[in-house]
């Protein structure tokens, strides 16, 4: 009997460790996405509610924009700047506008995080159609990166 339960106090606790189930926490996501888009208000004239989901570790490391561009990725058409991290607030939603742009105008909805860059996944579409999961190319728009509005400071 002695023998039975020495081996299970010595068996257990390995066989957790090697499941991975021994406290290890579950791994961040590897970067930010948009995950929807909802829009309001009049053609040349909408808000957008996005909600986004990101990596946020604190002022190093935040959503610090999301922002809406031509569907080839050459116009920024609208940014609305993050003043803060999101770390207890995941995903989190944002509004912003005035979008101006017509209902039936194709757009791609983005997310940047500082100091990663633009995440790959965004939603693409109108606001007659919706919106739709896509996921940008490498460099896709990165020159707009260093359009304003930017962030001016990060509160925490």
């Amino acid at each position: 009997m002695r023998y039975a339960i020495g081996l299970l106090l010595l068996v257990v606790p390995a066989l957790t460790a090697a499941s991975g189930n021994a406290g290890t926490p579950a791994p961040e996501p590897l970067e930010a996405r948009v995950l929807e888009v909802r829009a309001s208000g009049r053609p040349g004239g909408y808000t957008f509610a996005v909600r986004v989901q990101s990596p946020d570790r604190g002022c190093d490391r935040y959503a610090d924009w999301w922002e809406v561009v031509t569907p080839d990725g050459s116009e920024l058409l609208y940014r609305r700047v993050l003043l803060h991290s999101h770390v207890d607030e995941q995903p989190f939603t944002r509004s912003g506008g005035p979008v101006l742009i017509d209902p039936e105008a194709e757009v791609v909805v983005r997310v940047h995080v500082k100091p990663l860059g633009y995440a790959a996944n965004a939603l693409k579409g109108s606001v007659a159609s919706g919106f739709v999961p896509v996921v940008l190319p490498q460099g896709f728009g990165a020159e707009l990166a260093g359009s304003g509005p930017q962030p001016t400071s990060c509160w925490f």
